[in-house]
């Protein structure tokens, strides 16, 4: 049976290039779990790490516990079986309480690190366009919930930022400084879902 992880905010899933000896999700998992280095998990799901999470985003993380079960978890992924649920503060208001955006998202052709939804045929880009759609909702001043399907580089900061609803401290996407606060709730799907971690007091409501 696959297992969950809490992945705290500030350290990667797998060791970041300029450092293979840094701390990360992969080598705490490791050290409480040292028979999984010698298992044949295929390339980019070391330790059976089924997804990630960016640096600074928390939450829970699905470890399935043999290359089999991955396979079947990554076939899931693939097919949109998994509902992902986030949390995450806006940087200001809106007039709104729901909302969602289905507008497909690409690589921007003039900043590596940035991602560009499509707003109309002609949009710019690099890549192909990637289909995406992120559903809103309200859960305080502030503090909303966010639910999808696909999964997009960046899908929940590009969405929000553009119906007006951009992460606080997300300066990427036009946030404002500091650090922005992302909270992975876990996933639920028909044969795997993550078990329960701890919320971050700031996603408490």
């Amino acid at each position: 049976m696959s297992v969950t992880v809490a992945k705290p905010s500030g350290i990667p899933v797998f060791q970041p290039h300029d450092d293979p000896d840094g701390d990360c999700v992969l080598a705490r998992l490791v050290a409480d779990e040292p028979s999984r280095l010698g298992l044949p998990w295929p390339e980019g799901f070391a330790g059976g790490i089924a997804h990630r999470l960016d640096t600074q985003t928390s939450g829970a993380l699905l470890v399935a516990d043999d290359p089999e079960e991955l396979v079947a978890i990554r076939e899931a992924f693939a097919s949109r079986a998994f509902v992902k649920t986030y949390r995450f503060v806006a940087a200001r208001e809106v007039p709104w309480d729901a909302n969602q955006c289905s507008r497909s998202i690409a690589h921007d052709r003039r900043r590596r690190r940035r991602m560009i939804v499509q707003r109309g045929p002609s949009t710019p880009h690099r890549g192909r366009w990637l289909p995406a759609e992120t559903h809103f909702r309200r859960l305080g001043p502030c503090m909303w919930e966010a639910t999808m399907r696909t999964g997009v580089m960046h899908q929940i900061r590009v969405h929000a930022a553009f119906l007006g609803l951009a992460l606080a401290g997300d300066r990427l996407y036009g946030g404002g400084p500091g650090g922005f606060r992302l909270h992975h709730v876990g996933l639920s799907g028909d044969h795997w879902s993550t078990s329960s971690v701890p919320l971050p007091a700031w996603a408490r409501v």
